[in-house]
């Protein structure tokens, strides 16, 4: 207990892999076993075995808290019991899947949301994710495999982990266990192998993983993390990244508009924010007397405004009616380093009537470093 008589915060353990199948659970449960035997009181807050005979086994002997069984659409569905574990106070829980998206009814929308209570009890939690869950990297995700992942965790609780396990093997060591029929039931297997499971694909995913791996190292420079006080984290099975230290204090701005593109461009300017240890801001500029299009369209934006908060970006709205004067005023009058605007899709006809709002502020701004992302939206939708 600590000197206010509330319990110090338990410890976020992440085990990452690149695909289904890499054994992030497996590997949970053995480390999981091996703790008990040292005498460690450690549960099983919820496993997702998908049928693997394997991670079947590792469970066996360890105790496991009862799920809750929530109905839906008239089916049961099976949830960690968050209230079970909490009464049952271990040490550690273990508890897989932490994107998965709760059945409506539960007490929260996402499992990351439940291992938050658990922490902040004071227990520490073993989890698993992949690299394609990560929130910032959720468009570099749909360039590389095509498909839009759905579930995902904001770096911000990624990065509260104290240690993360990179839990590594080769593309080609998974795909010869998806075609035994080790990770998904026969019938399933072509259509895994012709999608996601694609040989580039997974040559990416893997690469991607370890460089994430690698980039939460270069994140803890210091022995305990300021905010938690947690350890640096050990790394597993990953190649070492060492960067210089980039001595100036970078400041992120990033423009917010109503585009489609502006999810693209918050996940882009977080992730940057994130490898230069920068501050990051999000504008919204509206006109002082808003047109018809322009108040249909603030739903739209107050949507990207949410967005920019659940991943930790502080959000600034102001007024004026000449929005590119207005990024780079603010901008200069807040010391920042990077303005972040997306490039417009409209047709040239538009552009030559209305302007172009991306090419004003790089007039404007030529004092500072302003980064424009281009819309790379695919024609067709996974």
């Amino acid at each position: 207990m600590s000197e206010t008589g509330t319990c110090p915060r338990g410890s976020l353990k992440i085990y990452l892999g690149y695909a289904a199948g890499v054994g992030k659970t497996f590997q949970m449960l053995e480390e999981a076993r091996s703790a008990k035997q040292r005498g460690v009181d450690i549960v099983i807050g919820y496993i997702e075995p998908h049928a693997r005979p394997d991670t079947i086994a590792q469970a066996l002997g360890l105790e496991s808290i009862p799920c809750r069984a929530i109905e839906y659409r008239d089916r049961y569905f099976s949830e960690m019991d968050s209230d079970a574990v909490l009464r049952r106070k271990p040490q550690i829980a273990v508890v897989d899947e932490l994107a998965h998206t709760n059945i409506p009814g539960s007490q929260r929308t996402k499992r990351w949301e439940d291992v938050q209570i658990l922490l902040d009890a004071g227990i520490e939690v073993w989890t698993t994710m992949n690299v394609q869950h990560i929130e910032s990297l959720n468009d570099q995700i749909w360039q590389i495999t095509g498909i839009r992942v759905q579930e995902t965790v904001p770096d911000w609780v990624v990065r509260q982990a104290a240690e993360i396990v990179a839990i590594d093997v080769t593309p080609e060591a998974l795909l010869n266990r998806l075609k035994r029929g080790a990770i998904y039931k026969p019938e399933v297997v072509q259509k895994a192998l012709s999608g996601f499971f694609k040989g580039a694909n997974l040559v990416a995913l893997r690469e991607l993983t370890l460089r994430q791996a690698a980039h939460e190292v270069d994140h803890r420079q210091t022995a305990f993390d300021e905010t938690t006080g947690f350890p640096v984290p050990r790394i597993a099975n990953t190649r070492p990244d060492n960067q210089p230290d980039d001595q100036t204090q970078e400041r992120i701005l990033i423009h917010i508009t109503a585009a489609a593109s502006t999810a693209m461009l918050i996940r882009r300017g977080r992730r940057v924010a994130d490898y230069l240890h920068a501050d990051c801001i999000a504008l919204v500029v509206q006109k002082r007397t808003p047109s018809e299009r322009q108040r249909k369209e603030s739903a739209v934006i107050e949507k990207h405004l949410r967005f920019a908060r659940s991943l930790r970006i502080e959000t600034r709205v102001i007024e004026s009616d000449d929005s590119a004067e207005a990024v780079v005023e603010f901008a200069r009058r807040n010391q920042i380093t990077q303005i972040f605007v997306a490039h417009s899709r409209k047709r040239f006809s538009k552009l030559f009537l209305r302007g172009n709002l991306a090419e004003s502020i790089v007039r404007r701004a030529n004092d500072l470093q302003v980064t424009v992302v281009a819309d790379r939206t695919r024609r067709q939708a996974f």
